[in-house]
């Protein structure tokens, strides 16, 4: 393992810890932690794909239920897990399993749409795994899922109580990917990423940006997403036309 990929299991294996620590009240039912349970998988990510420094890091707000929940990778869809990243192996079960949002490893039948918008971009525009993170990395803010059930929460609707000190812990750890992948640009995938990037690493000598979000929420993903990504990493001068 490369100096580089080892302060990144490092850093995640210090998030994984602080974050398991802290407790969540009402709505929230049940927290995933991919972290804990995918080990295996997201630490062969770092080792395989973070083993050098990137010009370009993207940024997401934190796992999707079909997603990283469900293979360890961030915006982890699992057939591009598997087929395009080479990914796989055994995934283990939350502490406290959502019998509506069930893990169920590189078997989910469920495909993320944002993942698949996401990695299939990277796959049209550079071919090879080999070829995109000679440059870039994609990494999460948040590494908690966070049900009400059978709905699926996300970090910014969380009490101010509960996500000071969730988001304490989270920009630790993004300084020291940061700090270990020395990247130029940090890219927030959708404006609430962005703008914890800005706040967690203010003073640091970066160029901050940000692409529409993928999901399928979004009215803007559903009309071309792919184009309109690539058209804002031209305009940011990240990518040529």
């Amino acid at each position: 393992m490369t100096a580089t990929a080892s302060r990144l299991v490092e850093a995640a294996q210090q998030l994984s810890a602080s974050v398991g620590a802290l407790r969540f009240g009402a709505p929230v039912s049940h927290v995933y932690n991919p972290l804990e349970y995918a080990w295996q998988i997201h630490r062969s990510y770092l080792q395989r794909y973070g083993a050098t420094r990137k010009r370009v890091v993207f940024l997401g707000m934190n796992p999707g239920p079909f997603g990283m929940a469900q293979t360890g990778v961030p915006f982890g869809e699992v057939s591009a897990v598997r087929d395009w990243l080479g990914l796989a192996g055994e995934v283990g079960q939350p502490a406290h399993s959502n019998p509506k949002r069930p893990v169920q490893g590189f078997a989910c039948p469920r495909s993320e749409v944002s993942g698949q918008r996401l990695w299939g971009l990277f796959r049209a525009r550079f071919g090879s795994p080999t070829a995109f993170f000679a440059d870039h990395f994609v990494a999460n803010y948040c590494p908690l899922v966070f049900f009400d059930q059978g709905r699926n929460l996300t970090p910014d609707k969380l009490p101010a109580a509960e996500s000071r000190p969730l988001l304490a812990a989270c920009d630790t750890h993004l300084r020291a990917v940061v700090a270990a992948l020395a990247p130029d640009w940090v890219v927030g995938v959708g404006t609430w990423a962005e703008r914890r990037a800005v706040e967690a690493l203010d003073g640091m000598p970066l160029r901050f940006g940000r692409i529409l979000h993928p999901s399928p929420a979004s009215p803007a993903a559903n009309r071309g997403w792919a184009e309109a990504a690539s058209r804002q990493l031209v305009e940011l001068g990240i990518w040529a036309d």
